[in-house]
């Protein structure tokens, strides 16, 4: 039994608890300028915790459970590294950062695009862009930092994510870097002269609902059945045959993995043993992983590519989902409406040859273009940079810059075009039918010869490849075929190839129908 010197030194101990942050807290750290930084860690209970900062002394005291929060007051932006010094009172234990900005932060998240590395590496196989030796050789940016989560999935919201910190961008870290992060921000820290720093939360093939916290899911009729059922495999996989078989799984891994060493041979991949909340696609696995940790640092905005891939319910899901997370996201992180731009999937697969035809791709582009009835939301169009042998393609730059134009126009209020043309309305002229378009200054460009992609149809709805020309502002679509047209879809196939409106500015037009639900 312990005597009661030994309970009041326990309690001391507990009381004087080393001061700790999580690890996005770290050297070369970015925070946001012109807003309201929070910093956050854990201390002893009822310690008095004070954090130095760029002249600023903020202090708070620990909780009961140890937590405790600051706030420090909006910044200018500083291209200088400052030390950051957090002390707690009790144990006198501190912790220093070096080499802080202030800049410019956005939280760039999503699935194997937004995850897809500047280079490719034995980790990620798939990778590496464009010109990959000229840019990874040129991204010698010390005012570009990125914070890389880790891929940990969860069933309850972690606190941090350890392991991970800040990286400078040199030549030698770029490699690992997001590249749609990492182009964005180039473009970001040319226009703007001021620090910019990326928060990377990625894991490939995640579904949207992996990126939602429970609460929302469990608030909303048509999404609850997937946590329910989510929960219900969860229980299920914790019964001492599946576990039995998990471990079996695993410990005949571990002895290949021994054997491969030993002959100087590759190691065979781990096993995916049935584990829900190890699974990617399950409901708020990636948020309680990744995205409980980060909230609420301070963020400019969130892009986001794609988060998408169809599991559950159907694509039709999908638009309820996207607005489902950005609505809950924005609500944690008490910014108010916050910016957040998604990327539309590229084209994909073999070339379109039959309008009747369009593969599955369209129905996802259309979900993932209902993003833009929410405040403040972009869409960064990119059905004309895809790669239809790969779903992974390896022009990045492009889709950066696009994300930029958004980010320059919505956020910083820089007179630019951000967006292709979009479809507004439709008139019946006789045996032709004239399409309206918004964003169009300058007028609409057939890039390369005449323009492509149009299928037109009657009442049936059997389509026929159209012709279609530029009047004005306006695209005129017919066909000799559909004497009394009723319908236009324009890129509406899963490899759109030769897709080619575009406006003055070089922006592609978003696919579209005008049948559409």
């Amino acid at each position: 039994m312990l005597t009661g010197s030994a309970l009041l030194l326990l309690g001391a101990a507990a009381l004087h608890a080393e001061v700790a942050l999580p690890s996005h807290f770290s050297d070369h750290m970015v925070l946001q300028r012109e807003m309201k930084v929070p910093i956050w860690g854990t201390a002893g209970p009822g310690e008095t915790v004070t954090v130095e900062f760029a002249g600023q002394r903020r202090s708070a005291q620990a909780g009961p459970d140890g937590k405790w929060r600051v706030t420090l007051e909006p910044m200018p932006a500083s291209s200088e590294g400052r030390p950051m010094t957090v002390t707690g009172s009790g144990s006198k234990s501190s912790v220093q950062f070096a080499d802080v900005l202030v800049g410019e932060v956005w939280l760039c998240s999503g699935q194997s695009n937004t995850e897809f590395t500047m280079s490719r590496t034995e980790r990620f196989y798939f990778c590496g862009v464009t010109n990959e030796a000229e840019e990874v050789a040129a991204a010698n940016h010390p005012a570009i930092r990125m914070f890389t989560s880790d891929s940990a999935r969860s069933y309850e919201p972690r606190s941090n994510i350890p392991g991970c910190a800040w990286q400078v961008c040199t030549p030698e870290s770029v490699r690992e870097f997001s590249a749609v992060g990492y182009f964005f921000a180039r473009g970001l820290l040319q226009e703007l002269k001021v620090p910019v720093g990326i928060l990377t939360l990625t894991y490939g093939a995640s579904t949207a609902q992996a990126w939602i916290r429970r609460e929302a899911l469990a608030s909303s009729p048509r999404l609850r059945p997937m946590l329910e059922q989510f929960d219900a495999d969860v229980k299920a996989s914790q019964t001492a045959t599946n576990q039995s078989a998990r471990a079996a799984a695993l410990a005949k891994w571990e002895t290949a993995v021994a054997k491969a060493k030993a002959a100087g041979k590759k190691a065979p991949k781990r096993p995916r043993v049935f584990d829900p909340a190890q699974d990617q696609h399950s409901p708020t696995v990636m948020f309680n992983g990744v995205v409980a940790p980060v909230i609420p640092y301070a963020i400019r905005g969130v892009l986001w590519y794609q988060g998408e891939s169809i599991t559950t319910g159907g694509v039709a899901l999908y638009p309820l989902l996207q607005t489902t997370l950005i609505q809950d996201w924005r609500q944690l992180w008490g910014e108010g409406d916050f910016p957040f731009y998604v990327c539309q999937l590229a084209a994909y697969k073999a070339p379109a040859t039959d309008p009747n035809s369009p593969g599955n791709l369209p129905a996802t582009r259309e979900a993932q273009a209902t993003v833009l009835r929410l405040p403040n939301t972009g869409m960064a169009v990119t059905i004309d940079i895809g790669d239809a042998s790969s779903v992974h393609p390896r022009n990045k730059q492009d889709v950066g810059r696009r994300l930029l134009r958004i980010a320059l126009a919505q956020a910083y209020g820089r007179p630019v075009e951000y967006s292709g043309p979009v479809f507004d309305s439709m008139q019946v002229e006789g045996g032709a039918i004239r399409l309206r378009f918004t964003h169009v200054d300058g007028g609409l460009v057939a890039r390369g010869g005449p323009l492509q992609q149009f299928a037109i149809a009657g009442a049936d709805k059997k389509f026929v490849w159209a012709n279609a020309a530029i009047v004005g502002k306006d695209v005129v679509v017919s066909s000799p075929q559909v004497p009394e047209p009723a319908v236009v879809r324009y890129a509406w196939a899963d490899n759109p190839e030769g897709c080619n409106l575009y406006n003055a500015q070089g922006l592609p037009a978003a696919p579209f129908r005008t049948d559409g639900p």
